[in-house]
């Protein structure tokens, strides 16, 4: 039996979900990562590391709430706080003190963040960056990386596609405020110093979408620099890194102090919730006037749920819980140990390939002339060109069926790993892996192959 048959074969309630679906939602999904054919496979519950499906099959999660479950799904500690705001209420209309307890969990953790403005999600965090960025300066135009990603508005979507092309419906008037620049210092600095409408510079502080490729060593410290001696801010998207990294993210492992900061997933334990940090005086742009002072520019930011309490309530105990690192260096090492033993599984099928990645993420990369690493990887020793093509579109979504058939749910091109992963699902995965890959084999699936 070929693998998307038995994929089928072994699913049939959420074939059934994923055809009620298409009757209401797009594709039946709520999120373009989220789509896989010939159906995607529907969760009812999740626990610690795990989650179960409509089939009653368990697998071993590193989706993780896209990254924002750095302790796990349903830790007892962020559970018992939802649970207990709920009952006291879901939306005051009103500030609390919890939205001011996180401000300040916030501001003791991050480096750069002397302030701090809660949105509801990492899409709307960077909007806000750019937005008081312009208004700072008031200039017109931000640079921004080639595949890096940054949200879906239409500001950042310019090349985050890895074909280079920005999506429909985004008006050429808001992309021609978008310089889109190779990840290369020259290119930065001699684009600062030939325009001078530049408000911002914004990059992924992991590399192009959750480090898929990676930035250069001392890549964030040389453009932080170039951007001080330019006179243009430089935001950090730590949407990813924020809080997973380290407590206080990648700027306070790269000592790069950041003019505004992104944050979202870890930053809310699980639920909604994003936010920008930084500087007092541009977080300041948002504040009313003082009675007898004059009217300076101020910015409008409503929104619905901006530091809601549930939301509070799960980022404070989360940020609490992160707040030493011991969850980080778990988590980092439970990667490092499954980068190294996928690798090694590589190796000993004599497939071209490797598996990489920063912290407790990592991405997998099969394709010819690809060496497989002996042991772990960043990424930094494997060709530019490779990392840029990633791994062709069937054999991953192949690879995707067959690792859930065996209990493993990846995310994209890998996956990410929480505090709760154990040696134990490890040791599984790397068994699905390496079952996994000799099912794509059998079907002329790997790169090489003729099919």
């Amino acid at each position: 039996m070929g693998i998307e048959a038995e994929y089928a074969e072994r699913h049939p309630n959420s074939r059934r979900l994923a055809e009620r679906a298409r009757r209401v939602l797009p594709s039946g999904v709520t999120h373009d990562a989220r789509y896989l054919r010939p159906f995607p496979v529907a969760v009812e519950r999740a626990a610690g590391s795990r989650k179960w499906d409509v089939d009653g099959h368990e697998l071993i999660d590193y989706v993780m709430g896209h990254g924002a479950l750095l302790l796990g799904h349903a830790h007892p500690v962020v559970t018992e706080a939802v649970v207990r705001q709920a009952q006291r209420g879901t939306h005051y209309g009103a500030g609390h003190e919890l939205e001011v307890r996180w401000a300040e969990l916030v501001c003791g953790l991050v480096p750069s963040a002397e302030a701090v403005r809660f949105t509801s999600s990492g899409t709307e965090a960077t909007l806000m960056a750019l937005r008081l960025a312009r208004a700072a300066t008031g200039k017109p135009a931000v640079v921004k990386f080639e595949r890096h990603f940054h949200g879906w508005h239409d500001y950042v979507v310019a090349a985050a596609r890895y074909d280079g092309s920005a999506p429909a419906g985004i008006p050429e008037e808001a992309l021609g405020t978008v310089v889109v620049l190779p990840v290369d210092i020259a290119a930065v600095r001699e684009t600062l110093a030939s325009r001078k409408d530049i408000a911002a510079v914004i990059v992924e502080a992991s590399g192009a979408s959750m480090g898929t490729v990676p930035l250069p060593r001392g890549f964030l410290r040389e453009l932080a620099g170039i951007c001080r001696d330019a006179g243009v801010l430089l935001v950090l998207d730590e949407v990813v890194t924020g809080f997973r990294w380290a407590p206080g993210g990648v700027q306070a492992l790269e000592g790069v102090r950041p003019d505004l900061t992104a944050l979202a997933k870890v930053l809310a334990g699980g639920l909604p919730g994003g936010a920008v940090a930084g500087r007092a005086d541009l977080l300041g742009l948002l504040a009313f006037p003082e009675p007898g002072k004059p009217r300076g520019v101020k910015v409008g930011h409503p929104g619905t749920f901006n530091a809601n309490p549930l939301s509070a309530a799960a980022g404070v105990a989360c940020l609490q819980l992160v707040s030493e690192g011991e969850p980080q260096r778990t988590a980092s090492a439970r990667a490092r140990a499954l980068r190294e033993g996928m690798n090694s599984v590589l190796r000993d099928l004599d497939i071209p390939g490797a598996v990489y990645g920063q912290a407790s993420v990592f991405r997998i990369l099969l394709r010819e002339g690809v060496e497989p690493p002996d042991g772990d990887s960043d990424g930094l020793d494997l060709p530019d060109d490779a990392l840029a093509a990633g791994t062709e579109s069937e054999t991953l979504r192949l690879l995707h069926l067959a690792m859930i058939c065996r209990g493993v749910h990846l995310f994209g091109n890998g996956g990410i790993l929480s505090a709760v992963h154990t040696s134990e699902d490890i040791a599984r995965t790397l068994e699905a892996w390496r079952e996994a890959l000799l099912a794509l084999r059998a079907e002329g699936a790997l790169p090489g192959d003729d099919a």
